[in-house]
């Protein structure tokens, strides 16, 4: 993908490469880590808005995990080299799929349990060369929103028009369009399970997909099954996905026990919502040019007194900002135009200056860089409009009506 997001990305202090880390591991820094903390607690909470259940597991493994999985045979040149510990190897996982297969196997299923749906956001690791690592496009350590569903097979149908829905939602906030690939087997290639198991697959992720627009990618499933895979417009990498899978259930003996009070297989379904966080910030920084909607921006709004007698109500209006859990920081060192242009650079959603007008009739003179617009507005009023924006995740700040002062 060609981006912008490295240099954009290291002159807001987003994040930061390191030789004593080594190469593919960035490090998030505060804002950074703020744009993807938001991030996550999207992503957890349309996970749980669709019945998924969250866990956690570990990012390493048993080789033998990998063996039965598949992923090994397939990927193993991609993976970290195996860890010798007590006679046994261990591994970084490549994926959290093969985790969740234990998740459902932790205890006996009945078909009164499914679909049973799961969620980690966790990390996962891919051995990449040098040459191609880039920025957090391409990096050894990818942070995963990642969600399993195990369901009978009538229901995989409903399970993916729920995964493709929750797709849309999230885009929607995000500001970012999608569009749609039916990505299935080529002629060649080393794909697990049988023609008619594919056949039924595709089958059903065409039913799901509906009326929306997509294209076909031949040669482009994954080696388990077939999979839809949801792009962001003007990109070609792959930003969330849902994936059938009948390979893992039958490879780890999974079952749940019918209504007729016999042992059957589930199906498998992968579903990234999110996908990557560090390949989600990176789209988001090219789409919005560093400049996050209002529930994303790591500083949410600058307070700029225009002299020192102006601190004492900037310093109160911020304290008021962040009782109301908005990020606010009060900027009182340079020139006023200095000041301004500082928060302009820094891509803040609001910028609120208090002079002796707004400090004597209690309001606020606040900009809207991304609306390139101004107005003075009563303090109570600006702050409820913050909140307004921030919990109603807008792209945009909304301006309130001017009151008179």
């Amino acid at each position: 993908m060609k981006s912008d997001h490295s240099p954009l990305g290291r002159e807001l202090d987003l994040f930061a490469t390191s030789p004593a880390i080594g190469a593919g591991l960035p490090v998030w820094l505060p804002d950074g880590a703020i744009i993807r903390a938001e991030l996550e607690k999207l992503a957890a909470e349309e996970a749980a808005r669709s019945g998924c259940l969250g866990v956690y597991t570990p990012v390493l493994a048993k080789r033998s995990l990998f063996e039965r999985s598949g992923h090994w045979d397939k990927f193993s040149a991609d993976m970290f080299p195996p860890m010798r510990i007590g006679g046994e190897e261990f591994v970084l996982r490549p994926a959290n799929c093969p985790h969740h297969t234990q998740v459902f196997d932790a205890r006996g299923r009945s078909f009164r349990d499914l679909p049973f749906r799961v969620s980690e956001l966790g990390s996962m690791f891919r051995s990449e060369l040098s040459g191609v690592l880039g920025g957090l496009t391409r990096v050894r350590q990818i942070s995963l929103d990642d969600a399993h569903v195990f369901c009978t097979p009538d229901q995989v149908g409903d399970e993916v028009r729920l995964a493709l829905e929750s797709i849309q939602r999230c885009y929607r906030v995000l500001g970012l369009a999608p569009s749609f690939r039916l990505s299935l087997r080529g002629r060649t290639g080393r794909y697990l399970g049988d023609a008619a198991q594919w056949s039924t697959a595709e089958g059903q992720l065409r039913a799901a997909l509906g009326d929306r627009e997509f294209t076909v990618g031949y040669g482009d499933a994954a080696f388990y099954g077939p999979k839809i895979d949801v792009q962001v417009a003007g990109h070609q990498e792959t930003v969330s996905t849902v994936q059938i899978d009948f390979n893992q259930p039958e490879r780890f003996g999974l079952e749940y026990t019918g209504s007729d009070g016999e042992k059957h297989r589930p199906v498998m379904i992968h579903r990234g919502v999110l996908g990557s966080m560090e390949r989600l910030t990176a789209m988001l920084i090219d789409r919005h040019a560093g400049r996050m909607p209002p529930w994303l921006a790591p500083r949410q709004v600058a307070v700029i007194p225009v002299n020192a007698s102006h601190s004492p109500p900037a310093s109160a209006l911020v304290a008021r900002l962040h009782n109301a859990s908005i990020r606010a920081e009060i900027l009182e060192d340079g020139s006023l135009g200095a000041r301004i242009r500082s928060a302009r650079l820094h891509r803040d959603s609001y910028i609120a200056v208090i002079g002796d007008r707004e400090r004597d009739s209690h309001a606020v003179s606040v900009s809207y860089p991304a609306l390139n617009a101004k107005v003075v507005l009563g303090r109570d009023a600006f702050v409820e409009a913050v909140q307004h924006d921030i919990h109603s995740r807008a792209l945009l700040p909304t301006i309130p009506v001017a009151e008179n002062h």
